[in-house]
């Protein structure tokens, strides 16, 4: 399937899209802190809309390696008034919230979401899966070895790419078994991957297509470009802008990004490629 339902909307996949990086934490490693009040909040999301997003992907845990972990409370505290306000400001908007807790998301779904964005696929709240069933959204599962706490420290496979195919369709079987229709696959840039590793699913990116469901690539700015370019997070646009083609060009539907503009730039000139 190469569409979802969006709050009744079906939105195409077949010509990827766009998802917008709000990050409302203090610590995230790109923009960490910068969208403190609802101005600042305002202002960043209709810029992402006005250049083209299609989704806008909040977050309020830093899933950062070795990011601090904090409680559900604080997580709902910093995420639900941004949806009341942004579903406010933006009617039509279509909010993911990148969550990995059921009852957050449910409560920003009730509150205007219409997707989820699992960093643990399931795995670090038993009652997702479920609750996911019951609110009929889309449903992004990502693959991550370990926590954010931990998943840098020492990642090991059979085979990268295997081991993850396996972990995608286990977990599709699950959720179709509970009649849940959307769902999108993220192979997890950087979550318990070496950087070789990063490499070697990005060049063969193309294989999760036999999944049969939308691939999602998240790798906006992330230390496996900017590392072995001896630059920094700040310095690494034109190397987002290199590994985003690559995925499209591998079949990629959705590009989560921070920069909206030069992400539709890239795919209207791959597009023109492969039309």
């Amino acid at each position: 399937m190469q569409s979802i339902n969006c709050k009744g909307t079906l939105v195409d996949l077949t010509s990827p899209k766009v998802m917008g990086i709000l990050n409302i934490t203090p610590d995230s490693f790109f923009d960490g802190g910068n969208y403190k009040n609802e101005a600042a909040i305002i202002s960043q999301v209709k810029k992402m809309l006005t250049e083209g997003a299609t989704f806008i992907d909040i977050g309020a845990y830093s899933s950062r390696p070795g990011a601090k972990h904090i409680s559900e409370k604080e997580e709902l505290e910093r995420i639900l008034p941004v949806v009341k306000l942004l579903v406010k400001e933006f009617p039509e908007i279509l909010i993911s919230i990148d969550t990995f807790r059921s009852n957050i998301a449910q409560q920003c779904i009730e509150n205007g979401a219409c997707i989820i964005n699992d960093i643990s696929a399931g795995s670090m709240d038993t009652a997702m899966f479920k609750s996911i069933a019951k609110l009929q959204v889309p449903y992004i599962i990502m693959h991550m070895q370990g926590t954010p706490q931990n998943m840098q420290t020492n990642p090991t496979y059979k085979n990268v790419i295997t081991d993850i195919l396996y972990y995608f369709s286990e977990k599709i079987y699950e959720l179709r078994a509970l009649a849940v229709n959307d769902i999108i696959a993220d192979v997890g840039f950087g979550f318990g991957k070496t950087i070789g590793q990063n490499y070697w699913l990005l060049k063969n990116l193309e294989i999760f297509k036999s999944l049969e469901i939308p691939t999602l690539t998240g790798i906006s700015r992330k230390s496996m470009l900017y590392k072995p370019l001896d630059i920094t997070a700040k310095t690494a646009l034109n190397a987002t802008t290199a590994a985003n083609t690559i995925a499209l060009l591998n079949g990629t539907n959705i590009l989560r990004v921070h920069d909206v503009k030069e992400a539709v730039e890239t795919i209207k000139i791959v597009n023109l490629l492969k039309n």
